[in-house]
C-alpha cells in the first residue's frame, strides 16, 4: 500500500518539544537557504551546493553532510510551497553530459519568500531592506494604510513589526491562512488573534492618557521593560 504523500510544511519556526526555544535542525537549515538566498546576489552563489558550502561553513562540518537536507528542503518543501523559485540555470563543464547540458539550477526567493525571510533575518536593516523590496510591488499589499503603518512600525516599533512578522509565518506554517500574499490586514488578525487585542488596548488606553499621566507608565515600562 502506497504511503500518502504528505503536504509540505514550511518549518523554520519549528521547535524541539523538549527543548524550550531550541530550532530543530529541520528549522536552521530552512532557516539558513532563507537567509542565504536574501543576501546573495550572484547567481553561483545561489545554487543548491554553494548554499551547502555557506552552510557548512557557518555550522562547522562538510558541505557533503548538508547537500542532502538542502536538496530535500528545497525540491520537497520550499519550491512546493512558492517560498522560492529557479531562477536560471548555469553552465557545467564536468559530471554527466545530461547535466551538463541542462546546467545546475539556481534559486531566487519569491514574494512570499521574502516575507518569511524578513521574519527570520537577524538584523533591523536587513528586515527593513527585505521588507522595502517587498513592498516594491504593488500587488504584494493592496491596502495602503496597511503598507504605510508597517513602513513607519519599522522604523518607531521594529520589535512589534518581528512579532507580527513571527505570528504571521507561523500561522501559515499551521494552516491558519493558506497564503503569504498579498499581506492583508484580515490574514494579520488572524494571526496575531488576541496578542493584538491587548496592544491595542495598551496603545488606545495610553493615547488617551493626558502628558502627567503617561508619564508614571512610561517609567514603569522602563523598570520591566
Amino acid at each position: 500500500m502506497k504511503s500518502k504523500k504528505q503536504t509540505p510544511k514550511l518549518s523554520v519556526f519549528q521547535t524541539f518539544k523538549t527543548k524550550g526555544k531550541e530550532f530543530t535542525g529541520e528549522a536552521m537549515r530552512q532557516r539558513g537557504i532563507i537567509i542565504h538566498l536574501s543576501t546573495e546576489t550572484l547567481p553561483t552563489r545561489k545554487t543548491r551546493t554553494a548554499i551547502a558550502h555557506k552552510l557548512a561553513e557557518q555550522n562547522g562540518t562538510t558541505w557533503q553532510n548538508i547537500y542532502s537536507g538542502i536538496f530535500r528542503d528545497l525540491d520537497e518543501i520550499l519550491l512546493p510551497l512558492e517560498l522560492v523559485k529557479e531562477a536560471g540555470r548555469l553552465p557545467i563543464k564536468r559530471g554527466p553530459k545530461a547535466l551538463q547540458e541542462q546546467g545546475v539550477p539556481y534559486y531566487n526567493l519569491t514574494d512570499s519568500g521574502l516575507l518569511v525571510a524578513a521574519s527570520v533575518l537577524d538584523t533591523q536593516k536587513d528586515r527593513t531592506r527585505i521588507m522595502n523590496a517587498f513592498f516594491e510591488k504593488e500587488t504584494n499589499v493592496k491596502e495602503k494604510d496597511l503598507k504605510r503603518a508597517i513602513i513607519l512600525l519599522l522604523d518607531v516599533a521594529p520589535n512589534f513589526v518581528m512579532l507580527l512578522l513571527r505570528r504571521y509565518i507561523e500561522s501559515y506554517s499551521n494552516g491558519i491562512i493558506d497564503k503569504l500574499v498579498p499581506l492583508n490586514s484580515e490574514y494579520i488578525r488572524k494571526a496575531l488573534d488576541d496578542t493584538l487585542h491587548v496592544q491595542r488596548e495598551l496603545l488606545e488606553g495610553f493615547s488617551s492618557l493626558s502628558n502627567s499621566d503617561k508619564e508614571p507608565v512610561i517609567n514603569l515600562f522602563k523598570k520591566i521593560g
